[in-house]
């Protein structure tokens, strides 16, 4: 489906104070932009931003950056933070391939995957989030307690993000589920998406991963 373009989200996203401008200028120091040593959480494709405000609410002592390729969807973002601002939220409008020229080694203590975009034919692989392109990108910022957390309701998505992990000389499975609403460990304290929500409504299972290095 082609992504509905809005008039003027660009600008929106260009003047919002919750959203970094140049942020490879804060590399190894995103504790300046929150003005404490919180832990960072990142969200990489974060939509509308409900997941990562969400969690936001619920944990006051950890700094969020929400990431968003598209200025017509961050702007949604964007829209709720100016109803409901929270002190620990900051937005990037970047591509999620240049992450590593933004944060330092061990800058990001946990990485949120909601719902990627499953890039389903095989030449466009390399693109998913779970690629081993990516995981090899995460693990240059990643710090080395650190953990990635994937969920989906795409069931090849899910599989192949699986053989990716173990294939791995870095990465490795901590804990899967195919029905994460149905398991009753890792549903526990599940903050849920837009998607999610929407899924699961239709009876279709989500899927969860937890990898670590």
């Amino acid at each position: 489906m082609r992504l509905r373009n809005i008039p003027g989200a660009g600008e929106v996203v260009a003047n919002s104070p919750f959203c970094i401008q140049n942020p490879t200028e804060h590399k190894s120091k995103w504790s300046d932009v929150f003005g404490n040593s919180n832990p960072i959480h990142i969200e990489i494709g974060m939509g509308k931003g409900r997941f990562i405000m969400d969690l936001a609410a619920l944990n006051p002592n950890i700094n969020y950056i929400g990431i968003e390729r598209y200025t017509s969807v961050l702007l949604r973002a964007v829209q709720k933070m100016e109803e409901n601002p929270l002190p620990n939220v900051r937005f990037l409008c970047v591509d999620a391939a240049t992450l590593p020229e933004i944060f330092a080694a061990e800058e990001i203590n946990r990485i949120y995957l909601n719902f990627s975009d499953p890039w389903p034919k095989d030449r466009h692989a390399r693109r998913r989030l779970t690629s081993s392109e990516f995981l090899a990108r995460y693990d240059q910022f990643l710090a080395k307690n650190g953990r990635l957390e994937f969920k989906t309701d795409n069931v090849g998505l899910f599989d192949f993000s699986l053989e990716e992990i173990n294939n791995s000389d870095v990465w490795h499975i901590d804990v899967h589920t195919y029905d994460l609403h149905e398991d009753p460990m890792l549903n526990f304290g599940n903050v849920m998406t837009e998607y999610e929500e929407k899924f699961s409504s239709k009876g279709n299972p989500i899927c969860k991963l937890i990898a670590s290095r």
